[in-house]
């Protein structure tokens, strides 16, 4: 049966994950420190300028690919970060942006959705591809991985970097086009609300 998450659920589901209750373990070390993030309060919203970085990513395809084309290939992206083995907040972002597809429906060739991994030391293309398919990612949905230097460089670019795939927090990052100005979404965003900020972007 399909979730269909709120805001609050999202919160819920975290911190069930954290113990391992939510979606089947995956054999990695606790993930206790993801507790904490699972009760920071609400949803901020920012609008930001960033440098991306000139870095090259491995795509779930198999296939290198430079960073900047990907995001400026003429449609809206959705950014997230994740990492497969992630037992909380990965798990509830990434069905964010499952359920976010079906709300989209006619409109996602427009949008281009991006997850890019946190744990490139162990995510591979393959990986990834599991992962996509787990949740259920459409044509319009990458995952890439690449080497540690190039997924550092990518998270400080977007202000993500927190030391350790153990201490990240849930973010969301929209862009209409290229030069245009990102919208950051700091904290767990329900589906409905992700929809309603990619379709304002899109102009309806």
């Amino acid at each position: 049966m399909r979730l269909v998450l709120s805001r609050r659920h999202c919160l819920r589901l975290a911190a069930a994950g954290a113990a391992g209750a939510w979606l089947p373990a995956q054999g990695h070390a606790d993930h206790a420190d993801h507790v904490d993030h699972a009760a920071a309060p609400g949803l901020r919203r920012s609008v930001a300028d960033y440098a991306v970085p000139d870095a090259t990513l491995l795509r779930d395809d198999g296939r290198r690919v430079s960073l900047a084309r990907e995001l400026d290939d003429g449609r809206l992206v959705m950014l997230n970060f994740v990492f497969t083995t992630c037992t909380a907040i990965c798990p509830v972002t990434s069905q964010v942006f499952a359920e976010t597809q079906s709300r989209l429906a006619g409109q996602l060739g427009r949008v281009h959705m991006m997850s890019i991994s946190i744990d490139p030391e162990n995510d591979t293309p393959a990986q990834l591809r599991e992962y996509a398919r787990r949740f259920g990612a459409g044509p319009q949905w990458q995952h890439y991985t690449g080497s540690s230097a190039a997924s550092v460089a990518v998270q400080k670019a977007f202000a993500a970097w927190r030391g350790d795939k153990m201490n990240h927090q849930p973010l969301t990052l929209l862009r209409r086009a290229a030069g245009q100005r990102w919208v950051r979404l700091e904290g767990f965003v329900s589906p409905s609300e992700l929809a309603t900020e990619v379709k304002a972007l899109l102009g309806g």
